[in-house]
C-alpha cells in the first residue's frame, strides 16, 4: 500500500496558485486511476482503490500547507502504516520550472509544508516528488507561491503534470529508483536548477 499525499491549501481562493500544484496532481491521478478522491476525513480528502496489484491511497490535506503534518499524521495512523509508504507531492522553487526531482528522503529544504510533516512525523524518511515552479524574480516568495501560473506557464502545465503522472505511475509499478533514473533529468536546453533553498 503506498498513501499519495497532495500538499497544497484548501480553499477557492488558493485553487490555481502555484503551491497547489500537488493538489492538482493528485486530481489528474484520481482520473487517471479512476479512483475518486471525496472521502472528507478531519485532516484530509482521500480516495481507496487500486493500481495493479498495489492498494493506493490518495489524498489531498485539509489543513493549511504550514501545518501538512497533520494530515501526514492522521493518514499514517489511519492506515496503520509507515513513513516509507506515504508519498509526498508539492511545489519546489529551487528547481526550474517543470522539472522533476524523485527522492526516497532528505530534508525539507525549508519548504515549510514538508517541514511539517517531518516534525510531525519525526522522520524524513518518506520519499517525495517535488515539481519545480522556479524562482521569482522580483516578487517576494510568498506572493509568488501563493500567485497563478503565468499564461505561458498555463500552456505547459498539462504536459508537465502528465509527465508528472507517469512518473508517479512508474514508482508505483516498477519501482522508486527507476523512477529517479527516468524522470531526474533536466529537459535538455532548459535552464539549470537553482542552489537556493524553497520557503
Amino acid at each position: 500500500m503506498i498513501i499519495i499525499l497532495g500538499l497544497g491549501n484548501p480553499g477557492r481562493a488558493y485553487e490555481n496558485s502555484r503551491h497547489n500544484i500537488g493538489y492538482k496532481l493528485i486530481s489528474i491521478l484520481s482520473k487517471e486511476y479512476e479512483i475518486p478522491v471525496n472521502q472528507r476525513r478531519s485532516q484530509a480528502i482521500l480516495g481507496e482503490g487500486c493500481l495493479g496489484d498495489k492498494r493506493v491511497i490518495l489524498a489531498k490535506s485539509r489543513t493549511y500547507m504550514n501545518n501538512s503534518g497533520k494530515a501526514a499524521r492522521y493518514l499514517l495512523d489511519r492506515y496503520k502504516t509507515s513513513p516509507s509508504n506515504l508519498l509526498v507531492i508539492y511545489d519546489e522553487r529551487a528547481l526550474s520550472f517543470g522539472h522533476l526531482r524523485i527522492r526516497a528522503r532528505g530534508t525539507s529544504a525549508g519548504h515549510n509544508g514538508v517541514e511539517s510533516i517531518i516534525q510531525s512525523l519525526g522522520s524524513s524518511e518518506f520519499p517525495r516528488v517535488r515539481i519545480g515552479i522556479g524562482q521569482p524574480e522580483q516578487e517576494d516568495a510568498i506572493s509568488f507561491v501563493l500567485g497563478e501560473f503565468t499564461p505561458d506557464e498555463s500552456k505547459a502545465l498539462n504536459e508537465i503534470l502528465s509527465r508528472s503522472v507517469a512518473a508517479v505511475t512508474r514508482l508505483l509499478t516498477d519501482s522508486l529508483y527507476s523512477a529517479m533514473n527516468e524522470y531526474n533529468v533536466r529537459p535538455r536546453g532548459s535552464e539549470p536548477d537553482s542552489i537556493v533553498n524553497a520557503p
